[in-house]
């Protein structure tokens, strides 16, 4: 296929560095939209790339493939100079955001956590709006946060958003993406469920206490968690990417979540350690605070209905097998074709 070029912003976090894989893997040239465009730190975590030296712009991928260049940015709610990469972009996709895990929910943290999704959204949907030739799509990034704490209530993309921060801020961050929608740019949402990946996210902060024998659920164990392996996380948002029947709230989790007390138990057995040793519910509120609350103690019980109604198929439909490919060390392959 001919080299389409594709804008990422968020591109050096954990999911940018998914994404980014799996594009260049497609022959796309990805330009990523960071405040730190000549950092080595952060840049986008491809299979085969090279150490990049200080001053470049450009991050090397494998030998056949397209390059991912860096741009600087300033994502304050307005657009600048980096416009010109989103006119004629075939795609905008925006995972841009503070990690809601980086440290405890403070005021000032909320509030970082806060202006880091929505200025760096509304500065996209200007340029989308500025643009002489906007892109097919724009994919922005969401979370099922914005469900809120739902105990173990089935939810759907088309189930009511919660009350607490995260499920507000949730559905302001999707009030703001939806702007960019006009005759010739659809929008979808990426509701993203806990990413599993052996590197990054959520996952390697529980290895630990599993490998020392102390790993067990959390709180109660009963909350659910709705997870998704990486490789089909990266292959939703191309679908999703490439499908024009596809746009609104889409939610990116695996068919099947479940209780975090499972899932201690699923990963357990991946390592071949014992899950016994519960985390209690005190000690993980006064640790965490509010962002314990709404990460940790509490669940969303998250079916992806309209991807999988669309015709998406997931490799990954049950944790244990999910668990068992992302901890267990794979040779590189070549990338697989498009699904759905």
């Amino acid at each position: 296929m001919p080299a389409t070029r594709i804008v990422l912003a968020g591109g050096t976090g954990l999911l940018g560095g998914l994404l980014s894989h799996a594009l260049v893997a497609r022959g796309h040239d990805v330009v990523v939209l960071t405040r730190r465009p000549s950092a080595t730190s952060g840049t986008p975590r491809l299979t085969g790339e090279t150490p990049v030296p200080q001053d470049s712009g450009e991050t090397p991928v494998p030998r056949g493939h397209g390059r991912v260049r860096l741009v600087g940015w300033t994502p304050d709610g307005t657009a600048g100079a980096w416009v010109a990469e989103v006119d004629g972009a075939v795609a905008v996709v925006n995972l841009a955001g503070e990690s809601l895990a980086a440290r405890r929910w403070s005021p000032a943290q909320k509030q970082r956590l806060r202006d880091s999704r929505l200025d760096a959204t509304r500065s996209l949907v200007a340029a989308i709006a500025g643009a002489g030739h906007p892109p097919g799509v724009f994919v922005s990034a969401s979370a099922i946060g914005y469900y809120g704490d739902r105990h173990d209530e089935v939810l759907t993309e088309a189930s009511t958003p919660g009350a607490d921060f995260l499920a507000e801020l949730c559905t302001e961050w999707e009030r703001i993406a939806g702007q960019a929608a006009g005759p010739e740019t659809r929008v979808v949402l990426i509701r993203s469920g806990i990413v599993l990946d052996a590197v990054g996210g959520a996952l390697p902060r529980m290895l630990t206490a599993f490998r020392l024998f102390a790993g067990g659920p959390l709180g109660s164990g009963r909350q659910y968690m709705s997870w998704i392996h990486r490789k089909d996380w990266a292959a939703l948002v191309l679908w999703a990417t490439d499908n024009a029947a596809v746009r609104g709230p889409i939610n990116a989790t695996a068919p099947v979540p479940v209780t975090n007390a499972d899932f201690a138990r699923a990963l357990g057995a991946a390592l071949g350690r014992p899950a016994w040793l519960p985390a209690p519910s005190l000690a993980l509120r006064l640790l965490l605070g509010e962002m314990g609350e709404a990460l940790v103690l509490g669940g969303q019980r998250v079916i992806p209905e309209r991807a999988r109604a669309l015709g998406f198929q997931f490799e990954f439909e049950q944790v244990e097998a999910a668990l068992k490919d992302v901890l267990t060390p794979q040779p590189r392959s070549k990338p697989s074709p498009p699904r759905g």
